[in-house]
């Protein structure tokens, strides 16, 4: 796809920084700077170099040697929240994280260059990181694993937005997406990391700056599509009207929320980005529910069965292995 042949120079938020290229949550590794040379003169094996310990815990290979960010925190449920209630609130956020980093991540190998792939790969990781202690917290109150949980669920059962299972035609829909669905969540989390359960609490407190990052690199790109070539333009604009029926469910109410995003904060953020990339807020009515019912009651798109069969198939066809 063309884009524009630089960057725009203008932030098109003051809350968020186009300048940032880098995921805060793993720009600051210091593996990345620690010296590869072995004593003894030889150079180490880099696949040595995977399991060993750096400075604060961290290690090269994602997702090995991190801080628990749970460490320490008691785990009990507040006698003020109801155990059910918490799971199934738990069990949304997590499902909304698992089906978009299915999503991103068959992206990686089809964009359009290796640092977007970077980027992308990091986003996908960062949601599967906050769905593993969405969906830990909510099989630890409900008696399930989170494999389980993931893996040995109906669609029915799956509580996410349908806005997480879409599938995108282009770049352009995807980075759209991700800003629609980062500046709503970035927005949750906000508002959670105060909330009375302290497990997630502190999840949705770690989760705030990965999601910054998503929302700043997807507002980024949209500005620079829009505010790029016609073909540029078009392909921002078309995504922009074919996602914008999802919008609406993001905001509907949820008896088990122990959050919510005030619509004028999440319009705010989006219009400036609009506003700067060039692009015309769509009119378009919210993708209706069906009886009803959207993906928080178990209401799905068709595109959902595909990524389960996906997600699910090897776990099902060895549902004793252990890894």
């Amino acid at each position: 796809m063309n884009t524009a042949d630089t960057t725009p120079s203008t932030n098109p938020s003051t809350t968020i920084n186009p300048s940032t290229s880098t995921n805060p949550s793993t720009s600051t590794n210091p593996a990345i700077n620690a010296d590869t040379t072995d004593t003894t003169g030889t150079d180490d094996n880099p696949y040595d170099l995977l399991a060993q310990d750096h400075d604060e815990g961290h290690r090269w290979a994602f997702g090995t040697g991190f801080a628990d960010p749970l460490g320490g925190i008691d785990a009990s449920v507040p006698e003020q929240l109801d155990p059910r209630a918490l799971a199934r609130w738990c069990l949304a956020l997590g499902d909304d994280a698992l089906i978009y980093s299915h999503r991103l991540q068959q992206w990686v190998a089809r964009l359009p260059e290796l640092e977007e792939e970077t980027a992308v790969a990091n986003i996908a990781l960062d949601l599967l990181g906050q769905a593993r202690l969405l969906l830990s917290r909510a099989g630890g109150i409900a008696g399930r694993t989170e494999d389980q949980l993931a893996f040995f669920r109906e669609e029915r059962e799956f509580r996410s937005v349908r806005l997480a299972e879409h599938d995108d035609r282009d770049f352009a829909e995807l980075v759209v997406r991700l800003l629609i669905f980062s500046t709503w969540r970035l927005a949750l989390f906000e508002e959670l990391s105060a909330a009375a359960d302290p497990v997630l609490a502190a999840i949705a407190a770690k989760g705030v700056n990965e999601l910054a990052y998503h929302r700043d690199y997807a507002a980024r790109w949209v500005v620079r599509l829009g505010d790029g070539t016609p073909l540029s333009h078009a392909k921002a604009q078309a995504a922009l009207d074919t996602l914008w029926p999802l919008v609406g469910e993001l905001f509907r109410p949820d008896p088990d929320a122990l959050a919510t995003v005030d619509p004028a904060a999440f319009d705010a953020v989006l219009d400036t980005v609009l506003a700067t990339a060039g692009l015309d807020r769509p009119t378009a009515a919210a993708l209706a529910p069906v009886g009803g019912r959207t993906g928080r009651d178990g209401v799905h798109t068709e595109a959902m069965g595909y990524i389960l069969a996906e997600l699910q198939s090897v776990a099902r066809a060895h549902p004793d292995a252990t890894w």
